[in-house]
């Protein structure tokens, strides 16, 4: 697909999650999609396969955000294969923490589907917020 093609794509699942609909976005995952959160985080790592995405990643946010998480892209850059999002979360925590995190995804796609995400974030925001990946609540 054409750099443009593959913005819009990236454009209207974003339009969604700015509304909470994450259907979209996990939709748009390759089934061998490979992403990596930067940092030395509990969450830093790369989760490879939609499955482990689904599992390790998406489930786990979603339970301590408390179900849907709102992200709003205000930026998107298209070059090749790449798109890069600019984003602000904006969202609590069950516990009532406001996480309202900023991102940058730097995203690969592939036939209209993202295969490579890199995700760039304020870290220790994410330290001092989020509890481990599948801890006890």
């Amino acid at each position: 697909m054409k750099p443009e093609e593959n913005k819009a794509v990236l454009a209207a699942v974003f339009a969604e999650t700015a509304k909470g609909n994450g259907r979209p976005f996990v939709e748009a995952l390759a089934d061998d999609v490979q992403w990596t959160i930067i940092g030395t985080t509990p969450w830093s790592k790369t989760y490879v396969g939609k499955e482990s995405v689904i599992k390790d990643l998406l489930r786990p946010l979603g339970q301590q955000l408390g179900g849907a998480s709102v992200i709003a892209a205000s930026q998107f850059i298209a070059e090749g294969d790449l798109v890069v999002v600019q984003a602000t979360g904006h969202n609590t925590t069950v516990r009532g923490q406001k996480y309202e995190n900023a991102y940058c995804w730097v995203i690969r796609m592939r036939e209209g589907k993202m295969c490579e995400l890199t995700e760039y974030a304020d870290t220790q925001l994410i330290e001092s917020v989020l509890r481990e990946p599948n801890a006890p609540r």
